[in-house]
């Protein structure tokens, strides 16, 4: 009997494909190559002297699920400001973890790395494992500066730019990735950002918040409306955002938010990953076909909870509908997770609440197109950029895709990108600040970033 016997292709990274990289050019639909460093690198009209990021994950440098000093090293922020200082930026100040942490993760754990982990049926492979039973508090300790200029904030919500208790520990919606950076704990990310003396700023607003809903199967929370107030609004929260950084004078580039469902946390187990022998699905036949439900031997689409589907409220799995990577995968192969314990909602995404995301985030995409053409701010499309992963890229012979772990542009999270994908995309903010201010900002070269270590 198998429950199923198949599933080991998580750990393994890959039911379809070996997990071991090589750098080919499969599923390409463009390539990149290293552009030829000149002599006269200029910011053209836009001024880089003071260069501040307000973000999130990506901007911050939280990457396979933790804040590390690492990964700040090698945050969105960071990588923008190395090339900016090619052009006369002051070097980045970040609100630094201490280099010899295990980093802090929202659930405070350390940070993942892959090593090696037996599952339930005694198999060892390859997997994603912390480095530590748990993750270093110090991370969280209030460091402010009033001259960091990365506020790179994971888990940032759009409504809490100008909330005066997002970084008071004693409010139980605080957020403590803003906590530790705060000029008080009465203070606001606006208020603090009007503090700096920016000349130049780069927005990474909406995508964390996205994220946050989706990665929990849109089960908890809520997403912001499109339109209303600040504090209220997506829109009325960028627009006061835009408005502070255009009341300092500063030119900025704005990014738009990407598809989050098309990156490896909801795209690495397929909804038919059900592999079931002939006593497998003889069994579940006989608990199933009752109410209309058939398997086979061989693929099958999980079973999932849903209180729409009949008297029983469980159905299979369709077509395009995700399951996420958060799911216990020993439940699924050792106890009958996804065959006779249907699957929570927590761990999928319908076709329904797919709509749903993506209709919001077309929404918040227009108002921050619309936002950032009016102040005559540069725009990036991430949407764009991230839907590029889909089919493949190669860089300098180098190949990346959106594969968990083997695609080798995403952190061990599924979520956030690695070095290597902050300077890919880093290099997508440099062309739209080139294009906008008449620039000539040189490209980083994303092969001289880290990708996925193994051991």
């Amino acid at each position: 009997m198998s429950w199923p016997r198949d599933l080991h292709f998580v750990t393994s990274f890959n039911m379809r494909t070996n997990w071991i990289i090589v750098f080919s050019a499969l599923a390409v639909t463009y390539s990149c190559k290293p552009k030829k460093i000149e002599s006269d690198w200029n910011s053209g009209e836009a001024n880089m002297a003071a260069y501040v990021a307000i973000g999130g994950s990506s901007t911050g440098g939280y990457m396979h699920d933790a804040l590390t000093y690492e990964g700040q090293q090698n945050s969105l922020a960071a990588i923008l400001g190395s090339q900016f200082e090619m052009v006369g930026g002051s070097p980045m100040v970040h609100p630094s973890v201490a280099s010899s942490s295990i980093g802090w993760s929202l659930t405070g754990a350390s940070v993942l790395e892959l090593g090696f982990k037996t599952d339930c049926n005694g198999t060892t492979s390859l997997s994603p494992v912390r480095t530590g039973p748990t993750g270093d508090a110090t991370v969280l300790n209030n460091i402010y500066s009033s001259t960091n200029r990365n506020f790179g904030i994971p888990f940032l919500s759009s409504l809490k730019l100008n909330d005066a208790s997002y970084g008071d520990p004693m409010n139980g919606t605080h957020n403590p990735f803003f906590a530790r950076m705060a000029s008080s704990s009465s203070s606001s990310i606006l208020t603090d950002l009007s503090a700096t003396n920016m000349t130049f700023c780069s927005i990474q607003v909406g995508v964390d918040e996205v994220l946050e809903y989706a990665r929990k199967g849109a089960s908890a929370g809520s997403l912001a409306p499109v339109n209303g107030s600040a504090g209220s609004g997506f829109t009325g929260s960028i627009q006061e955002l835009m408005d502070l950084v255009e009341s300092k004078g500063a030119k900025a580039v704005v990014a738009t938010i990407p598809d989050v469902m098309t990156m490896p946390y909801f795209t690495t187990i397929p909804y038919d990953g059900l592999d079931l022998d002939a006593e497998s699905a003889e069994s579940l036949n006989q608990i199933y076909n009752p109410i209309g439900i058939n398997f086979v031997v061989g693929k099958n689409a999980f079973m999932i909870e849903d209180p729409n589907a009949g008297v029983f409220g469980v159905r299979q799995m369709v077509p395009g509908e995700l399951l996420l990577l958060n799911v216990p995968l020993d439940s699924v192969k050792c106890y009958k997770m996804g065959s006779v314990f249907p699957l929570r909602d927590e761990f999928i995404l319908t076709l329904d609440e797919q709509q749903e995301i993506r209709t919001a985030v077309e929404g918040y995409n227009e108002s921050l197109v619309n936002m950032a053409n009016s102040k005559g701010f540069a725009v990036v499309r991430e949407d764009y950029f991230y839907k590029s992963f889909s089919a493949g890229m190669v860089y300098n012979g180098v190949s990346l895709n959106a594969q968990f772990v083997s695609g080798g542009a995403y952190s061990l999270d599924g979520l956030r990108l690695n070095p290597r994908g902050n300077a890919l995309l880093a290099n997508e903010y440099i062309r739209a600040i080139n294009q906008k201010y008449n620039a000539r900002i040189p490209y980083a070269d994303p092969i001289k970033y880290k990708g996925i270590v193994f051991p």
